[in-house]
C-alpha cells in the first residue's frame, strides 16, 4: 500500500493518481520489471547531501546521479550520497529505501532531473518496496515544487 501520509496529501488535493501493487522488489530496476513500467520512466529517489543539508535527487531509474554536476548546478561546495543510516529516520511511514519524491512532506528539498520533466507522467516508489503511484507531472511540479536541475549525463 502507498504510504498514508502521500495518499492523504494527495486526495487532500484532489489529485488524480494510479497506484499499482506489484511483487517486493528492491532495486529501481527491480520495482521497474516488477511494476511493468519502463525504467527510463520510473523516478527513483536519491537521498544526498549538499554542503551537509539533506535533499532528494530525482532521476530516471535508469540513470545514476553525477554528484559533481549536481554540485555545479545547485552551486553547493560539496554533494555526497547519504548514507540509509543518515536519512531512515527522517521517514518513518516508509520502507528504507522507498520514499516518494515528495520532499515537501518530510522538509526536503527536491532537485528533479529534466529527463523526468519532460514526460507527462511521473511514476515511483510510493513507500513501500510493493508500491509505484503514478500521477501527472504536473501535479507534482506543482505539489513538491521540485528545482529542475542537470543531474545525469
Amino acid at each position: 500500500m502507498p504510504v498514508k501520509k502521500l495518499k492523504e496529501y494527495l486526495d487532500s488535493q484532489k489529485i488524480k493518481y494510479v497506484s499499482l501493487i506489484h511483487s517486493p522488489a528492491f532495486t529501481a530496476m527491480e520495482v521497474a520489471e516488477s511494476a511493468h513500467v519502463p525504467g527510463r520512466e520510473l523516478a527513483k529517489t536519491v537521498m544526498v547531501k549538499l554542503d551537509g543539508q539533506m535533499a532528494m535527487a530525482v532521476v530516471p531509474s535508469t540513470r545514476k546521479v553525477d554528484l559533481n554536476l549536481l554540485r555545479e548546478s545547485v552551486g553547493a561546495r560539496e554533494a555526497k550520497l547519504a548514507s540509509e543510516a543518515e536519512f531512515k529516520s527522517l521517514f518513518p511511514d516508509c520502507d528504507t529505501g522507498a520514499m516518494p519524491p515528495f520532499g515537501n512532506l518530510y522538509d526536503l528539498e527536491v532537485y528533479v532531473s529534466a529527463r523526468l520533466a519532460a514526460d507527462d507522467q511521473i511514476e515511483f516508489n510510493a513507500g513501500s518496496h510493493t508500491a509505484v503511484m503514478k500521477l501527472a507531472y504536473e501535479d507534482f511540479e506543482r505539489l513538491a515544487k521540485p528545482r529542475l536541475v542537470r543531474m545525469t549525463d
